[in-house]
Formats: structure tokens, sequence, C-alpha cells
């Protein structure tokens, strides 16, 4: 699972830096085609199975954009954005790898986890510290489901119907 994750990090980048340097943006040409020199070398890198000179490769553009002073140029994301983005993209390889079974097994589970999330979410009169719980435990599910780790998934709904009983919320 985590090779996934990191092959969607390596996507999304390629997919970023393809969609910026296909756009005519009037900046610089000579950086750009610095960039998409080092872009095709990442491709190439990823493609020989080298993912981290790949990483490093798309760091470097990056550092090179942001030195050139390109605006419109990718700005590496916080590392938030980036899990989020990767997530993302993650979920899509790994939903094309998975039994259909296992699949319907993770959808039943998120659209519980998503209705008793809310309910929680919107119940009046929680405190801050059983809302930080709903948020983590939320975070933790979601995490399981990308990953296809139903038990785990299942773990956290049940914490976090637990929540509702105790908060007089419906799960």
């Amino acid at each position: 699972m985590y090779e996934i994750m990191l092959d969607a990090e390596l996507s999304k980048a390629f997919d970023v830096w393809s969609g910026y340097l296909d756009a005519r943006t009037g900046e610089d040409p000579q950086a750009r085609a610095r960039l998409r020199s080092t872009l095709r070398s990442a491709r190439e890198a990823a493609a020989a199975d080298d993912p981290e000179s790949a990483r490093a490769l798309v760091a470097e553009m990056y550092d090179a954009a942001r030195e050139a002073g390109l605006p419109w140029a990718p700005v590496l994301p916080g590392p938030c954005a980036a899990d989020r983005q990767a997530r993302d993209y993650a979920k899509d390889e790994l939903r094309e790898v998975l039994p259909v079974h296992l699949r319907e097994e993770l959808d039943s589970i998120a659209i519980y986890l998503s209705v008793t999330g809310r309910r929680l979410r919107t119940a009046p009169g929680l405190d801050t510290a059983t809302r930080q719980d709903i948020l983590y435990i939320t975070a933790r599910a979601g995490m399981a489901l990308d990953l296809a780790q139903p038990t785990a998934a299942r773990r956290e709904l049940e914490r976090l119907k637990g929540i509702a009983r105790r908060c007089g919320v419906e799960p």
C-alpha cells in the first residue's frame, strides 16, 4: 500500500507539471525548456524503476521554477495538501486492483462513516475535546479506507458510533 502512495505522489507531480508545461503562460521559454527536460528525465527514471531519482528530479523542478521566478509554475504543496492529493491519486489506483467485494465493503463502511460523522459534527453542545476526537477518528477511518483496510476502518467506525451513543446522537 505504501508503494501505491509513493507512486501516486509521482503521478500527481507528473500530471501537475505536464499541465503547466503544456499551457502557454508566456514565461521564460528557456527555463520552461529546462523544466520540460527535467520532467522527461524524471518520467524516464520512474519508468526505469528508479523512483528515488524521479522524486529528486521533481523536487529540483520546484526549486528551479522558484529560482527562475516563474509566477505560474506549480509550487510545492504543504504536507497536508501533498498528502491529501497523493491519497486521492492512490485511491484511484487502488480501486483498479481491488476485488469487487472488497470495494463494496469499503464503500459501505465509508457511507456509514460519512453519515455518523455528519450527525456528530452537527450535534449541538459538543465540547472541543469531543469534536477533536471525532475529527481524529474520522481521519483514521478515512486513512484505513484509503489503504483498503476494512477491519481497521470498521474499528474506527465503532469508536465513532460509541461517541455518538455517549452524546445521544443516533449513529
